[in-house]
This record gives structure tokens, C-alpha cells and sequence, in this order.
């Protein structure tokens, strides 16, 4: 599946002076993209979904579910839809990408302003870097895991901080190895991506085939019974669980500019992410459930942990294709996921001082300082309080690109303002107060509410009050990302009203 027809006419390509040179607004990873290197297909966008999809967050995502009391259905049904609402904004928020070779903190620049596209910048590097933390910290773990079973006496090692030396060491190898990747650029990172998204699949329905045959076969596991019915129980799963679900990929739906931005057209991003996202999402999650299951059946617990279920067998063999496969799912998904986009917005911070490279390497070092591994402690903790506070802050944020792009600007936008002082995109000082205000609105709305939920134990599993923050929101927290999307996108729009600048010289 490839796209051979050159960029539509409908994209433009940068001319001399689209990016000024001395602007300090600029440098050359912020720039616009030329047409002739927008050369991602179809199939690329859909094997950067397949190889981020395919990774050991995303299934424990589904296989959370599962402990937390779905059955499979119930599981696949609430991440199938997910993915195909949160499909949506990406691909709107997409869209700037192949027209005007654009990167997200620069289109932000449209809306919040030139320098108070540094806000949602921030906000989005800033969740980039806790979740390149939490699949480094996956991926290291993995390692520790697998290579113990193989060789033996690793968790008995000398503990540092609660854990042993050698997974701390398997935690630095692994992040070393995964910045050592993205220093070449992101042409690697495409060519990295198509291979490594069928690996992953491949080693997913290994996984499945095993757990099934030590399970007696397909039908124990696609029997087994929900723990919270259809009724009021099953709904007080769902919907946070859903928020969850559009959460992890909220993210993507602010940045996705920054991988569309070399694609060929739009047909290649649409079709690409149409093709790559909710399919191989449900195909996944899917999977997941029904190991999850077996893993039941098999050792009277639900094993919502990949890594920790393969660890269960004693082939050699086995381990090294599952060790092998959690590296290359691991570093496909942080990667493309988790460093391009805070390089990008770092970038955008400091343009004359910090590079690509430069992001990639503070990404990096904060990753570590925020302590993923406290951060996956449990399912609740993880998908309740991580991703619904996750979601409903970008999904505001997403809500105010999409109404500043699609229904204030009708897709026109003046690329040479973007990246100077005084332009349309100038505002009050480089802010847009309209914009900040729909931020704060929606960004309160959404989180305002968030609690934690107590856990097996009967124990707080969160940092918030059980009655929520701000208690009479609690009943918005469960619906975060849309409550934030809405009304962001709302209350931007109407505050927008009238103000729309026509296409020509503003500068002054």
C-alpha cells in the first residue's frame, strides 16, 4: 500500500522567507517541511500505528480491563470505541501537517499566540517525558525479567532504592539504547517503524497461541464470565475506563502535525491513520483480553503484565523471542510516540538554543526524575488517575487547535506570521488571552474533579481525595477528555467570534 502521485496541489511549500533566518522564532527543525521531502505514505503512517499500538502499555490497557472485571467484550468493545473518537481529532488536527509541512508547537502559534504556544507546548513535553519514563521503565523491567529467568539470581542482587542493582542497570541500557536511536533523525525512526511494527505482531500472537494451548483452547477464554455484568457496575468501569482508553492517544491527537507534516498528502495521513489506529488498536486489545484470560484460567490470577506472564515459561528459546520482541515494541512505541514530539516542543521553547537532538536528550533525563515506576503501580492508579488526568488537560487543548483551525482560520493559515514578532498570530505580547482563557475553563472543568479510587485493599490508589479535588465536579471527572474537548472548543469559538483575519499582510 503506497502513494506514488506527488503532494497535492492544495500543499504549500515553503518559499524563501516563509521562515526568516534571523527570526528567534526559528530554527531548522521548526521550519516548514519542502515538498519534496514529504515522503511518507500510506503505508508508513499505518506501520508507525501498528509498531506504537503494539506495545506493552497498550496491552495492559486492555488487559487492565480485564482485572479491573470485563469480560473480553466488554474490554474490546470500550477500546474499539475509543480509538474511533479519538480518531477524529487526530486526524483534524492532522490535516496542517501535509498543507503547510508544520510541526504542533508552530500551529499552536495560530491560536495561543507566538509565544504562548509555550503553554500547551509544555503541557504536551511535559506528559511526553512522564511517559517516556513509564516505557522506559516498562522496557527495562521487561529486560530485567526475561534476562533473570534465563540466567538466573538477578532478582537477588543487591537492592539500590528499593530495587535490584541489575534492573536499574537493564533501566539505563535500555534508555541509553533508545536515544542513541533518535539521534539519527527521524528518516531512522520511519524506517525503524516499518519493520518493527509485523515483529511485534508476530511476537503478540505467539503470546496468544501459547496461553491458549495451555489453557485447553480458545473457548475457556472467550467464556469467561464479566465480574460487573451490564449494569451499574459495569458503568462505573466504563466510562473512566473509556476517558482512559481516548486518553492514552490523546496525546498523539495534539502532535500527530509533527509526523504528518512529511507526509506526501492528505490522502497518505487519513488513510494511513484510518487504516493504523482503531483497527489494529481493537485487533490488540483483542489479544490482550483473551491472554488475560487464559492467564486466569491457567494460573488462577489475572496476569495483566506481558512481560511478567511470559516470564512463566521455562523455554529458552521462548524467553529470548519475547525478550527480543518487548526491546523492538518498546522502542518502536517510545520513540515515535514520546520523544518526537517534546524534541519538537522544547524546540519551540528556545529555538536558537535547543535543537531536536537537544529535546531528545532533556526528554530523556526528565523521564527519569518523574519515577515512572510509581506511576504503574496499579490498574487503578493507571488508567483512572494517569490517563483520565492525561486526557482531560489535552483533550482542552485540542479543543481550542481544532476550533482556532478549522472554524476561525477555515484551514487558511499565514505561515510567515508563525514565526515572527508583531505578525496576526502576535496577539497581546505573543499571548492570546482568548485562548489561555478557554485553556483554564476547560482545563478546570475537566481535571477540577479528579479522585482516586481505593483499591483491592480498601486503600487510597491515587494522589487525589476520594471526593475529588473539587468536589462538586467529581461527577465530570469520569468524562474528562470530552468535558474538556467541548468546552474548550466552545468557549474558544464563540470567543473568537468575528475576529477571524483574513489571509494577506498583517505585519507591522
Amino acid at each position: 500500500m503506497t502513494d506514488t502521485a506527488p503532494p497535492p496541489a492544495s500543499a504549500t511549500d515553503p518559499t524563501p522567507g516563509t521562515s526568516p533566518a534571523d527570526s528567534r522564532y526559528a530554527n531548522e527543525d521548526l521550519r516548514p517541511v519542502p515538498l519534496a521531502e514529504r515522503r511518507w505514505t500510506t503505508y508508513n503512517f499505518v506501520a508507525l500505528w501498528v509498531g506504537m499500538a503494539h506495545c506493552i502499555p497498550s496491552w495492559t490497557l486492555a488487559s487492565g480491563l480485564v482485572a479491573l472485571g470485563m469480560d473480553w467484550k466488554q474490554a474490546v468493545l470500550t477500546i474499539g470505541l475509543a480509538n474511533v473518537i479519538v480518531l477524529g481529532p487526530m486526524l483534524l488536527t492532522g490535516h496542517a501537517g501535509p498543507k503547510y509541512g508544520i510541526p504542533f508547537p508552530v500551529l499552536a502559534r495560530a491560536s495561543f499566540g507566538v509565544r504562548g504556544a509555550n503553554l500547551p507546548a509544555m503541557v504536551r513535553a511535559a506528559v511526553a517525558c512522564c511517559w517516556f519514563g513509564i516505557q522506559t521503565w516498562i522496557g527495562g523491567q521487561g529486560i530485567f525479567v526475561l534476562l533473570g529467568k534465563i540466567f538466573g539470581g538477578w532478582a537477588d542482587a543487591a537492592r539500590i532504592g528499593g530495587y535490584p542493582w541489575t534492573l536499574w542497570l537493564c533501566f539505563v541500557v535500555f534508555w541509553v539504547l533508545e536515544l542513541a536511536i533518535i539521534h539519527r533523525g527521524m528518516d531512522t525512526l520511519r524506517r525503524f517503524e516499518n519493520w518493527a511494527a509485523p515483529f511485534v505482531l508476530v511476537g503478540a500472537v505467539v503470546l496468544l497461541v501459547w496461553i491458549a494451548n495451555k489453557a485447553g483452547g480458545f473457548g475457556p477464554l472467550l467464556h469467561e464470565p464479566s465480574k460487573v455484568g451490564w449494569g451499574a457496575d459495569f458503568w462505573k468501569v466504563f466510562f473512566p475506563g473509556l476517558m482512559g482508553m481516548i486518553g492514552f492517544w490523546s496525546t498523539l491527537s495534539l502532535n500527530i502535525p509533527d509526523f504528518t507534516r512529511f507526509g506526501k498528502g492528505q490522502r497518505a495521513q487519513v488513510l494511513g491513520q484510518s487504516l493504523g489506529l482503531p483497527t489494529t488498536m481493537t485487533l490488540f486489545a483483542l489479544m490482550s483480553v483473551l491472554v488475560t484470560a487464559g492467564s486466569e484460567k491457567v494460573y488462577g490470577v489475572a496476569i495483566w503484565d506481558p512481560v511478567a506472564l511470559a516470564g512463566k515459561t521455562d523455554n529458552v528459546f521462548g524467553l529470548l523471542f519475547a525478550l527480543v520482541t518487548v526491546f523492538v515494541a518498546t522502542i518502536s512505541v517510545n520513540l515515535a510516540a514520546n520523544v518526537v514530539s517534546p524534541a519538537y516542543d522544547l524546540a519551540n521553547l528556545a529555538p536558537k538554543h535547543i535543537t531536536f537532538r537537544t529535546g531528545a536528550v532533556i526528554t530523556g533525563v526528565v523521564g527519569v526524575l518523574v519515577m515512572p515506576w510509581k506511576l504503574t503501580s496499579t490498574p487503578e492508579l493507571y488508567i483512572f488517575t494517569w490517563l483520565g488526568v492525561v486526557g482531560g488537560l489535552l483533550g482542552t487543548v485540542a479543543g481550542i487547535l481544532i476550533a482556532d483551525y478549522w472554524i476561525v482560520r477555515r484551514t487558511v493559515l499565514d505561515v510567515t506570521d508563525l514565526y515572527v514578532a508583531g505578525g496576526r498570530y502576535w496577539y497581546a505580547g505573543g499571548w492570546n488571552p482568548r485562548a489561555v482563557a478557554a485553556f483554564l475553563t476547560g482545563g478546570v472543568l475537566a481535571v477540577g474533579g479528579s479522585y482516586s479510587t481505593l483499591d483491592a485493599r480498601g486503600e487510597k490508589a491515587g494522589p487525589f481525595p476520594t471526593d475529588g479535588i473539587i468536589p462538586f465536579l467529581k461527577p465530570l471527572a469520569d468524562y474528562g477528555w470530552a468535558v474538556g474537548l467541548g468546552t474548550s472548543l466552545v468557549l474558544y469559538a464563540v470567543l473568537m467570534a468575528g475576529r477571524r483575519t483574513p489571509p494577506g499582510p498583517a505585519r507591522r
